[in-house]
């Protein structure tokens, strides 16, 4: 595998954390990984790994367990998880705290579609939730990511 495609999505992920807003900043992380010719955004809850498709090749960026001892999940619960992405989207929490509070509500994973632009969050039984997400435009000022 290229590392072409390490160096697009570095630049990418990169690009995002610049141009994020603190409040409503998601979809323009997602934008700027659209940008870049990300397909899908996949996220493992517990390992805090990211994976980002594109048609050139697939990225894994490995993360940090959430948990470092035999755990039990705690089952889906759709209303927790979805405040926990409100809190989220008003920029009340860090991004480890959601990934906790996803995990707590019994998330293990979620997928994002970037051309759909939608988000589903995973239970450990196939239960889930789809959060679809705004289309936003980057600002001029920034670079586009080649």
């Amino acid at each position: 595998m290229s590392t072409d495609v390490t160096t697009t999505i570095t630049r990418a992920r990169e690009r995002a954390a610049r141009i994020r807003p603190a409040v409503g900043g998601f979809p323009y992380m997602a934008e700027a990984l659209r940008s870049a010719g990300v397909d899908r955004y996949l996220f493992d809850v517990p390992s805090a790994t990211a994976g980002y498709l594109t048609a050139t090749g697939d990225v894994l960026v490995p993360g940090h367990l959430l948990r470092d001892e035999t755990t039990v999940v705690p089952p889906f619960d759709a209303d927790a998880l979805i405040s926990a992405i409100r809190t989220d989207q008003e920029g009340r929490s860090t991004f480890p705290e959601f990934v906790e509070a996803s995990f707590q509500a019994g998330v293990v994973r979620y997928e994002v579609d970037l051309h759909a632009r939608e988000c589903r969050y995973v239970g450990t039984r196939g239960e889930s939730y789809v959060e679809p997400y705004p289309r936003v435009d980057l600002a001029e000022d920034v670079e586009p990511v080649s």
